[in-house]
């Protein structure tokens, strides 16, 4: 009788054991561990002051929108203008994807590769705002080339569609 009753407590304080170790997962699981499936928000940059000093940097007119919609959320800014003479300004847009301006000095091929990740000139041109833009397809972005643009390239690209794309282009003010 002594060995059955070792055999039941040692049962039962298994069980005892099991049942603490669920518990305990349970709690971990549901209070310390986040359940947002939801992407974090991005956060809006102002980019007037690094503008303001590639404007008086940059050999070439350095383009920035104006009059975008307050829907187009400016996510990124870069400028190097010692050793790329390059800038960047990165927007999502109101449907959540992303549109960027890249201008360089580089060699335009660079450029382009770079800006589309891999893109193509298409025979598609457009007269935006006055000027000339050539489509690329077929990289990682979609984009929009300035042409006749000496001494730069400037080039519209991203995630976006042609239509945001061309809205960007459009609001492009260069100085």
């Amino acid at each position: 009788m002594a060995g059955s009753n070792r055999k039941q407590k040692t049962a039962r304080d298994m069980v005892l054991s099991l049942a603490l170790i669920v518990v305990a997962s349970l709690v971990v699981y549901f209070f310390t561990i986040p359940h947002d499936d939801h992407a974090p928000e991005i956060q809006r940059v102002d980019y007037r002051v690094e503008l303001l000093t590639a404007r008086r940097a940059a050999s070439y007119p350095v383009a920035a929108p104006e009059g975008l919609p307050s829907t187009w959320k400016p996510t990124s800014v870069r400028s190097r203008g010692k050793d790329a003479n390059r800038w960047h300004l990165g927007f999502q847009t109101p449907d959540g994807q992303y549109a960027q301006v890249e201008q360089s000095t580089q060699k335009r091929a660079d450029v382009i590769e770079e800006a589309t990740q891999g893109g193509s000139a298409t025979q598609r041109t457009e007269r935006i705002g006055g000027r000339t833009w050539t489509r690329y397809t077929g990289g990682r972005y979609d984009a929009l080339v300035l042409e006749d643009t000496p001494g730069s390239t400037t080039v519209v690209a991203g995630t976006a569609s042609f239509e945001d794309l061309t809205t960007l282009a459009a609001a492009l003010k260069m100085e």
